[in-house]
């Protein structure tokens, strides 16, 4: 197993861009924490971040890359703000980062990238919190994060089904957002999200429980997971009635992409602007953290990588020869997106937490 120590002194450091090989060294790495384990003080300066990027104006460096006939999304809202933006670059990519080879890297980039963001333009001075679900997976209805009404530091309730879903308390009850038409941020919290779903080739358990896929005993199980097999690794995280799925879908409202009440017919129901949702980013520093602990398991995860570059997800046999995606191959070299909004960088500068371009470690 890799020590804190080594890691924190970037002894597994490798330059894989011109980015990365000239990034400043990591000596002294931030401390990634669990929502519950932040101060009010702290928890409502991220509060506040948030919401300043959401009052920021469009920014025109955001180019959207994928066509929109595979996209299948709205053209760029320049009335939107800078938040939207930043939704809007998962939108356009939605489909070179799910189910391939990108989806942890870009993933690990995006949750940077955002607090990033938050630093420059905002002035925040934290790290990035995370959600540890499977502390509530017994009772995710009832988490003491969805309890916290406060309006400055809590980060609010289920939305209310006589106001289309949308959130009434805490920091973000006045959130508006641009896509897929303009909105305020909604959450139903959905047990059984798959029943719906029946039409959907790769969702074959439509009454599981959402929860189910999200215990400790399943973090452990991703934790533990058999040493060096990274496609194996993302596909149990990723897998269609996953954690990662289980998490969107069992919030409802933007998170799972269910469509607000004010949308054209027929509006299609998908995850592409999820990150509308705040909880998006600590559902993912969560996943994040979970590849971390991975990675740091045992000396054959830390450089483990392998997937493809495009996305099959069209039967549950493609899934099966092609669970992180179909060639041509990535390799750490390969280049991770970002619509034009952030300096690209490899998938090599986004292993190692520690490694320069990043400077983190969970607590």
């Amino acid at each position: 197993m890799l020590s804190l120590s080594s890691i924190i002194t970037g002894a597994f450091f490798v330059g894989l861009s011109s980015l990365g090989a000239h990034a400043a060294t990591c000596t002294h790495p931030s401390v990634r924490r669990e929502w519950r384990k932040l101060s009010v003080v702290e928890r409502a300066e991220w509060i506040s971040a948030i919401n300043c990027l959401a009052n920021l104006p469009h920014d025109d460096s955001l180019t959207p890359t994928v066509d929109p006939s595979v996209s299948n999304i709205p053209s760029v809202n320049t009335s939107g703000s800078y938040w939207d933006d930043l939704v809007y670059i998962h939108m356009d990519l939605n489909t070179k980062i799910h189910s391939t080879g990108l989806f942890l890297p870009f993933h690990r980039f995006y949750v940077q990238s955002i607090e990033t963001s938050m630093k420059e333009r905002c002035g925040y001075t934290g790290a990035f919190p995370y959600w540890n679900w499977s502390i509530d997976a017994h009772d995710v209805q009832n988490s003491p994060l969805f309890k916290e009404s406060d309006p400055i530091s809590g980060l609010g309730g289920w939305g209310d089904p006589a106001k289309d879903i949308q959130v009434q308390d805490g920091g973000f009850r006045h959130l508006q957002l641009a896509y897929p038409v303009p909105h305020i941020l909604r959450r139903n919290f959905t047990l059984q999200p798959f029943l719906p779903l029946g039409g959907i080739p790769t969702f074959t358990n439509l009454s599981l429980y959402a929860n189910e896929t999200i215990t400790p005993e399943e973090v452990h199980k991703l934790v533990t997971w058999t040493p060096g097999d990274f496609v194996g690794f993302q596909f149990y995280m990723e897998r269609p009635q996953g954690p990662h799925t289980s998490v969107h879908f069992v919030l409802g409202g933007d998170l799972s992409g269910y469509c607000p009440s004010n949308s054209p017919t027929p509006c299609i129901v998908q995850p592409t602007f999820s990150a509308n949702e705040p909880m998006f980013f600590f559902h993912h520093a969560m996943v994040d953290k979970i590849w971390y602990d991975w990675q740091r398991a045992n000396s054959a995860n830390f450089w483990a990588y392998k997937g493809g570059s495009v996305q099959n997800i069209t039967s549950v046999q493609a899934l099966h020869d092609w669970p992180n995606g179909m060639a041509p191959d990535l390799s750490l070299n390969s280049t991770i997106p970002a619509d034009g909004m952030f300096p690209e960088v490899t998938i090599g500068d986004v292993m190692n937490t520690t490694g320069g371009y990043l400077c983190y470690v969970y607590e």
